[in-house]
């Protein structure tokens, strides 16, 4: 459950959009973007499933004068595996899905969704950031490596249609 703290848009002065915490009501709107924009589809009970259970690293961006008007999203999930190097488990914030329509791409809309979120997911103790992406699409490889995301691999046949992943890791140092 969110509360009206978890909502409050976070301003960007210079851009005619902001960014906040998603809530229920955003969903189908969330859903929609997801259609326009990316050839994977989710079922509501998914999106339902993301914000119930990181509600933190969850975030839209919309219209600066109409919170309804979802312009993007970015969504993460916490997976708790094997670590390569030893027994022990650790915490992967794993990009499940980032969408913005296409008449705000190149305006720094996915760049401030990242910058957002990337430290509400790390307050969960993660080790590493990872996320997949189509070999296809070289703008988003881009800009995930002015995060720091590194290819670690390749994912073959990932996508639906047959396109293959990169598999794409930000490791966190911590001190």
């Amino acid at each position: 459950m969110t509360t009206d703290k978890d909502t409050k848009p976070i301003f960007l002065e210079k851009n005619p959009y902001l960014i906040r915490r998603c809530t229920f009501k955003d969903l189908e709107n969330v859903k929609e973007v997801n259609e326009k924009v990316l050839p994977e589809d989710y079922p509501f009970f998914f999106y339902k499933s993301i914000l119930d259970k990181f509600p933190e690293s969850f975030l839209v961006s919309y219209k600066k004068h109409d919170p309804d008007y979802i312009l993007g999203y970015i969504m993460w999930r916490i997976e708790r595996i094997p670590s390569k190097n030893s027994l022990r488990l650790i915490n992967k914030g794993h990009l499940v899905s980032i969408a913005v329509i296409e008449s705000y791409r190149r305006t720094g809309v996915a760049s401030a969704l990242l910058s957002k979120s990337m430290p509400e997911i790390l307050k969960q103790n993660v080790n590493e950031y990872v996320l997949e992406v189509r070999v296809s699409n070289h703008g988003a490889v881009s800009l995930y490596q002015s995060f720091d995301f590194k290819i670690e691999g390749i994912k073959k046949k990932y996508y639906k249609d047959g396109e293959n992943a990169y598999y794409m890791v930000h490791k966190i140092y911590k001190a």
